[in-house]
């Protein structure tokens, strides 16, 4: 209780002064063109730490970790598959985005595709803008919702406080400072999360070789120990299983190619060639730093816990963390992990507010220079207000799961979609405006048939996964029995599998633990990422060579 007390308190302080921090940036912000790109005026350094927390984010420091800890080395699939997406973004995109930016002086994601694509760009545009404000705007609001479920774990807050907490950090200063306060504030996100990523497998490390009496004395001798899965790089999966299981991993690469605007935009906003070039240096040793300690940390949670030793596999993380240092410096440790879901919630929002308000509003032609500027920052500040306070009142009133399921079709019919337009914008000639307004629509189309369809992943009960959870005590032998009545029947949707989980195992089936048997019970298929990149690559060029251009195009 000491414990949460003090990180609640560091928590506190930690907040304060990156809000302060984030207001105090933003009295640089003069033009709507500082507020949507900081004026492309961004230091190499700050551009790569703003895109590193921005697309790791908590994610970073509690899921991977989490996912290494629960199930050993099957999770290097898909840190392989971030880091090399990331570093062909850095070699190949970064430095080209940055030209193009500069060259077309566009402040958007949707203003470059537009600029690119001539006639046909503005109705392309408005797809595309529109697109990132639905999907994004969900993504606040799961950003909020986060926050509370994390405050609520951690604190005990409530759930409701914790969101209003959440958005009452970040609304000021994005509103204030807009895309320059978010930036620096994700620049101290980052450098918190790589000291806690070098410091802490280290400090682990050493830990686990000189304490008696826990699980294991070293990571190989621990994963050992867990079972034969973990010792596997296909865990328990062979055949076929072992494929989806190693292409679902590494098909977070075709989301990194450019498809997610908030990590595209900090490649536009960079300063100059030169700046490029620092930055791709640090983005790819981030990266590389990064992704090697969130497995260790994960690994080095197994052998303090043992495989059954956490209630919660995502908080691995803080555990270690708690049992390596004294509570001072665990506790600002902490903080980082948690306020890095903050990262997210500013980017997405900035993201937004921009893609809205210029695409309603577009470039008027006020006769001075000086107030269209003016007046284009007064309309970015406003649709960022607008967008913050609905996205918050949307997490209140709408189900979380709603929420959730919208979000879930981010990365596929976002990032993968969106991957497949620039970098045939890039690198062909011959694309087209009218094959992206085709590929858009589709790409989106697909990934809702994909995942809404249990194409990607469905729920079976199985006998087998049903002795496992009793064997574990998860479940009681009635509960087994109970559950086996649904044997081999498909479930193509989380919220439908769990409300039947909930209905059968009666007032025994709350909240974590029906999570915690729902994916004991999941099925993995072939990864929509993977599969709306494809079938969006192939609409791309098909429709580039039967569909003429619309007029002429940058």
């Amino acid at each position: 209780m000491g414990s949460n007390i003090l990180i609640l308190v560091v928590f506190i302080v930690y907040l304060s002064l990156l809000v302060l921090w984030g207001v105090y940036q933003g009295r640089k912000v003069r033009s709507g063109n500082d507020f949507a790109i900081a004026g492309r005026r961004l230091p190499g350094w700050a551009a790569a730490l703003s895109e590193r927390a921005t697309g790791e984010s908590s994610w970073a420091l509690l899921g991977l970790p989490g996912a290494a800890y629960a199930t050993g080395l099957t999770e290097i699939w898909t840190a392989a598959g971030c880091v090399a997406g990331i570093i062909t973004a850095w070699i190949f995109l970064a430095w080209r985005l940055r030209d193009e930016a500069e060259k077309y002086n566009v402040t958007t994601f949707s203003g470059y595709i537009e600029a690119r694509h001539g006639d046909a760009g503005r109705s392309l545009r408005m797809l595309v803008s529109f697109t990132i404000v639905f999907f994004f705007f969900f993504y606040v609001g799961a950003q909020f919702l986060g926050g509370g479920k994390t405050l609520y774990t951690l604190f005990g807050i409530r759930p409701s406080a914790g969101m209003l907490i959440t958005a009452a950090v970040i609304i000021p200063y994005t509103i204030y400072g807009g895309f320059r306060s978010v930036v620096y504030t994700d620049v101290i996100q980052a450098t918190l999360m790589i000291i806690t990523l070098v410091v802490a497998p280290v400090a682990g490390i050493i830990y686990i070789m000189n304490e008696p009496g826990l699980y294991a004395s070293g990571i190989s001798e621990a994963l050992a120990k867990s079972g034969e899965s973990y010792t596997r790089l296909t865990g328990a999966a062979g055949g076929f299983g072992a494929g989806l299981l190693i292409t679902g991993g590494f098909s977070w690469f075709f989301g990194y190619l450019g498809g997610l605007p908030q990590l595209t935009t900090r490649f536009m906003a960079i300063k100059d060639a030169r700046q490029a070039r620092k930055a791709r240096n640090i983005g790819i040793a981030w990266t590389i730093i990064a992704y090697a300690g969130e497995l260790s940390l994960g690994w080095i949670g197994l052998a303090i816990f043992g495989p059954a030793g956490l209630k919660d596999q995502e908080y691995v993380m803080p555990s270690v963390l708690l049992r390596l240092f004294p509570p001072v410096i665990a506790a600002i440790l902490i903080t980082g992990a948690i306020a890095a879901m903050l990262s997210t919630a500013d980017s997405l929002l900035i993201v937004s507010a921009t893609e809205l308000s210029e695409t309603l509003t577009g470039k008027k032609n006020e006769k001075h220079e000086e107030k269209r500027e003016t007046n284009m920052l007064r309309r970015h500040r406003l649709t960022t207000a607008s967008l913050a306070l609905i996205a918050l009142a949307l997490s209140y009133v709408s189900p979380s799961k709603v929420i959730f399921t919208i979000v879930s079709y981010v990365w596929a019919g976002v990032g993968c979609t969106f991957s497949v337009i620039i970098l045939l914008t890039l690198f062909w000639k011959r694309f087209h405006g009218r094959a992206a307004t085709v590929t858009v629509i589709t790409g989106l189309l697909f990934t809702i048939f994909w995942i809404s369809g249990g194409f990607e992943q469905h729920y079976k009960v199985t006998r087998d996964k049903a002795n496992m959870l009793a064997e574990r005590n998860i479940i009681s032998s009635e509960e087994r029995s109970t559950l086996l009545i649904m044997e081999n029947q498909k479930f193509s949707g989380l919220q439908r599998f769990e409300a039947k989980l909930a209905e059968k195992l009666g007032s025994s089936g709350e909240g974590e633990r029906i999570k915690t048997i729902s994916s004991a019970f999941s099925v993995k298929g072939i990864p929509a990422r993977l599969m709306t990149f494809i079938v969006c690559f192939v609409t791309a060029v098909l429709s580039t060579l039967l569909l003429p251009p619309h007029g002429k195009e940058g």
